[in-house]
């Protein structure tokens, strides 16, 4: 890959990163739901501190999840590589390559595709063994940020609003819009109806803040 390419690759994909966006608002969502419309502002300062502190953990959750799975993930590349190339013959060894690509590859790949590729494995220098590198740092960097700064939004009327009945109702309007954007934006990375997919993730978020009300999440 060359420096170009490396400076456009995404540290985080389009699912990765809604998907975490869905995750801040839902956690905010569930404290800013829960507040009393007759509360007072002191109530109103410990709900954001709570918001703002829970997400901040979870936050560093989701981050060494990441790290992790990225660890793994690489792991798994590695052993694939070794299992080519101790294979004894080469049905085993194209059985490794197409176990480890998503189906649909494996699918339309001829038998003289996955060889060439055997080949290619074959010949390739040694690799170090599977260990954490920039980008995953970054990308766990980024996993925390898309966690606790998806807060805010959902937070802001709180901020700039004495009247509690009138922060609850601009946040959940926040809120709402914030999930319709998230619905949106996959639909369109995955080749779905923008609009119903926008109201579906609306009507699921609410509906998954019930739950983890209810819960006593």
């Amino acid at each position: 890959m060359t420096s170009s390419a490396r400076k456009r690759e995404r540290i985080l994909d389009p699912i990765a990163r809604m998907s975490e966006v869905l995750f801040g608002l839902i956690m905010a969502l569930t404290f800013t739901m829960t507040l009393e419309l007759t509360a007072e502002r002191a109530d109103v300062r410990m709900l954001l501190v709570g918001v703002i502190g829970c997400n901040i953990a979870w936050g560093l959750v989701d981050a060494v999840m990441y790290l992790i799975a990225s660890l793994t993930e690489r792991g798994r590349g590695f052993l694939t590589i070794r299992a080519v190339r101790g294979a004894a013959r080469h049905d085993d060894a194209h059985a490794a390559i197409t176990g480890a690509m998503a189906p649909i590859l494996a699918g339309i790949l001829t038998q003289e595709d996955i060889d060439r590729v055997r080949q290619r494995l074959v010949a390739m220098p040694d690799i170090e063994p599977p260990r954490l590198t920039r980008q995953d740092w970054l990308g766990a960097l980024a996993v925390f940020l898309l966690v606790f700064l998806s807060t805010f939004p959902v937070v802001i009327p709180f901020l700039f609003f004495t009247d509690v009945r009138v922060a609850v109702r601009l946040s959940n309007l926040v809120a709402i819009v914030m999930l319709f954007g998230v619905g949106y934006t996959l639909a369109r990375h995955a080749g779905f109806n923008p609009l119903k997919t926008g109201l579906g993730l609306v009507a699921l978020g609410v509906a998954l803040v019930a739950i983890t009300i209810a819960l006593g999440g």
